[in-house]
């Protein structure tokens, strides 16, 4: 199989958005392994951009069972220095997960 066939097999797995973020990406100089997967939608792929692009430890969250909100949550307490451990659950509601999060954060 030729190696065009592949490259062209693979990008015509992601929509129009999902391109987005990957080109956005690859213009940052970011890793986009991290979420070049056509598992996760492209908000998702945002938020995960987002957490690279902070220089964040992105594999709390990069899992196609967070929701974009959910990941959200995760970054936020990422960046503010939190424990998500105590909340990365995908069982949790994001609203949940916030609450959570503010309580670390105010501790």
């Amino acid at each position: 199989m030729s190696q065009n066939y592949k490259l062209y097999k693979m990008l015509s797995d992601f929509d129009e958005q999902q391109m987005q973020e990957i080109t956005f990406g690859i213009k940052s100089g970011l890793d986009i392994s991290w979420y070049a997967d056509s598992n996760f939608s492209y908000e998702q792929m945002k938020e995960i951009r987002h957490g690279l692009q902070f220089g964040l430890d992105v594999s709390r969250y990069a899992r196609p069972e967070f929701s974009p909100k959910q990941m959200e949550e995760i970054r936020l307490g990422l960046i503010l220095g939190c424990d998500v451990s105590e909340y990365a659950d995908p069982k949790l509601h994001p609203e949940d997960m916030r609450k959570i999060r503010e309580k670390l954060y105010w501790v």
